[in-house]
This record gives C-alpha cells, structure tokens and sequence, in this order.
C-alpha cells in the first residue's frame, strides 16, 4: 500500500508496525498524518511549515482518537493556520505562563517578607487552602474558580477564614500584574466578602478554672507555655511567636517587642507569673528563641494542634488564639484599668490618645496587668480549687 491515501479506519488498522517508524499522508486533508513507531503506537499528526518554519502538532492515539475527531481537530489548525496564527505559540505561552506557586514563592520572598508581619500566616493559608492549584496556570485561575473556593472554604471553614484566602489571592494577583507577570483581570477582583460578625469573645469567669486546668495539663511545653504568655503579656501572635531571650530584661521584667503591627517598638512590663514561666524556659534553652521550631522560622509557627487539645480538654469551642490577646485587655477593663492603660498594654495605635500613651510608664501598666492576672486565675475561686501555672516535667 502506497504511504499516501485517503484515512479511513479500515485502511489504518491494516497497517502494522515494521522495524522503523512509518509515516502515511492522508490524500484529503493538508498535513494530516499518521506515525506508527517500532513499539506499535499510532499517532495522528499535522506537520506544516508556517513562515518557512516546520510545525508538528500532535492529534492524539488511535484508536482512543478516531479518524473523524483527528481529522477534524486537523481542520482547525489549517484554519488558524490560514488566519496567520501559529496555534503552537499558545501551547509555548502556556508553558512559559507562572504556575500559581511560582507566583506564590515570587510574592513571599519579594513582597510578603520584607513588608509584612504576618507573611507566615499568608504561607499557612496558602498551605492549607491554595497549594491544590500549585500547578495551575495564572490563565487557568478565573473568576468562576476563586468564587467558588471562597463559597468552599466559607461553608466548610468559616466566612473569617474564607475572606482571608480571598484577600490572599487578590494580593498576589495584584503584585503579578504590577510586576508585569499577569495582563488579565484579577481573578479575584469583584468577588463579594461574606460579612463578619465583630467578635467580642474573652475567657469568662466559669471558663478560666477549667482553660487552666487544660493547660496545665499539656504535655507538650512549648504549646503550653505559649499559650500561658499569649494570656498574660496580650501580645499579639506574630511577636509571641517571635519572641527572642534578647528581647527579654529578666531584672526590669520587660518585654521589648522591636517592631509590632503599627510598626513602632512597644516595651511591655511581664508580670511575675509571665517572668516565672520565661525563667523556667531560659534554663532549658538552645535557641535565640523563646519558643524554638524546626521550620525554616526556626521558631514555632503553627500550635493550631495544640490549642485544639487544649480546648478540648477545657470543654471550650469557640475560642481563638486571638481571643486570649483580648481577654487580658476585657480583664483589665473589669479591674478598673483605664482605656489608656488598656492601650498601652495592648500596644494599640490610637491618634486621639497618642500623647497620653507617651507619658504612661510601666509601673501602672503592670499593676493593671497583675491585677487582671490575678483575677483570672482566681475566678470561681469559691466552686472550685485555683490552678497554679506552673511547669511540669515532660519530655514534651
């Protein structure tokens, strides 16, 4: 049979494979073709020469592809190619496109480290809600699919959790066109946030004695004893994650966070049952950091596990890390502590009461704070017996 003939289903499965691939050229179709190598795998073909430059642009196997879907396929290039496209260039754009972790790990080391606090917790959510599209194309990311992630995670997660994964992606799409990698519309722009409700939620008076007992009985150290200084300095999670011995007076029972969200340095007094948990840490410690990891931080990032544990045990279910940074400060304020007090424990960035602020020393804020403390582990005193914090050997 001649190499050349009009394709048909039975003229192809009479062909077999010889010790040399075969190419055949269909009579009926301009560049349709047929290979069939040594290993017996027949391939359909269009191979044209477009500005003088060879083309081959694969159709597909037989018989998983027909005679009639590759010939067609093959009529849809000739006809691009008559229109003067060359439909391989997309298939090179394409390759050349930056996949979604391309642009993630761009985004991370040239913007999120270097401008935000929080670039770990952008690398969490990620982690945790982004990283199954590693491998899609900016392109192939629409505004179909962000909606539908965020309606997802939303029902799944949490409209909290669901806004901040929108946010997410709507920044590192921004930085992709500003940075010349992306020249389509953000996929996420336009997209509807679910409304947040204002959480007001602060350990309550028959919660602490039970939250105590938890923690008191966590095994893990590190876990525990982050978790007790989250309560009792206030501070927020990136700088208590973060916290390093140097940043630590042990004789004037301070705290010097060097840089916090408002993005100002904030000395903040340490009560004496925070100093009696950081000295038992510092005997045991190799690390600059107070709570050490084996990450790349190379301090703890995620104690989600933990907490989890420790709410369970305590009976407690709607309590976030964040809601302990707001107990101290609703525990003051029950105290008698006053708003500037409360600032300036908390760090708070307020215009109106600034000056005041600058004129606070520490003698008040710790006295305010120890006196919270002092509350909170002696709330419900009268039902049942106080938990002291202290460390209990383990082997963590």
């Amino acid at each position: 049979m001649s190499n050349k003939f009009k394709f048909t289903k039975r003229k192809i499965e009479s062909l077999f494979p010889t010790d040399e691939t075969k190419t055949y050229h269909d009579t009926e179709t301009a560049g349709f073709k047929l290979t069939i190598s040594k290993a017996g795998t027949y391939t359909f073909i269009v191979y044209r020469k477009i500005k003088g430059t060879p083309e081959r642009f694969k159709l597909g196997n037989f018989p998983a592809v027909t005679v009639e879907q590759a010939r067609k396929k093959a009529d849809i290039i000739n006809a691009a190619i008559a229109q003067g496209h060359n439909p391989n260039d997309d298939k090179r754009a394409d390759r050349a496109e930056l996949t979604l972790k391309d642009l993630f790990s761009e985004y991370l080391e040239n913007h999120a480290k270097q401008y935000k606090k929080s670039w770990a917790t952008d690398e969490m959510n990620y982690k945790n809600h982004l990283s199954h599209w590693d491998n899609k194309k900016l392109s192939h990311i629409d505004r179909v699919a962000v909606q539908s992630l965020h309606r997802k995670i939303g029902k799944s997660v949490g409209h909290y959790q669901a806004n901040r994964i929108l946010a997410l992606v709507k920044v590192i799409f921004n930085r992709a066109i500003e940075w010349g990698m992306f020249d389509k519309a953000n996929p996420a722009q336009g997209i509807k946030h679910y409304k947040e409700k204002s959480r007001e939620r602060f350990l309550q008076a028959d919660e602490l004695q039970s939250f105590f007992k938890s923690v008191a009985e966590e095994e893990n150290e590190t876990i525990r004893d982050y978790v007790l200084i989250s309560l009792l300095t206030g501070a927020r999670r990136a700088n208590v994650l973060a916290m390093q011995w140097e940043e630590i007076n042990f004789n004037r029972r301070e705290w010097l966070i060097p840089e916090t969200k408002n993005g100002n340095s904030h000395t903040l007094p340490l009560t004496q049952e925070a100093i009696k948990i950081l000295e038992e840490r510092k005997k045991d410690s190799s690390s600059k950091f107070v709570f050490s990891g084996t990450g790349k931080t190379g301090h703890l990032v995620e104690p989600k596990k933990g907490w989890a544990r420790i709410k369970k045990r305590a009976g407690i279910k709607d309590l976030r890390l964040h809601d302990l940074r707001r107990s101290l400060g609703s525990w003051q304020a029950s105290t008698g502590a006053s708003l500037p007090i409360i600032g300036k424990t908390l760090a708070h960035k307020n215009v109106a009461t600034t000056l005041i602020y600058a004129r606070l020393n520490t003698d008040p804020v710790r006295e305010s704070m120890e006196k919270a403390t002092s509350a909170m582990l002696n709330a419900g005193k009268e039902k049942s017996e106080v938990i002291p914090i202290k460390k209990k050997s383990s082997n963590g």
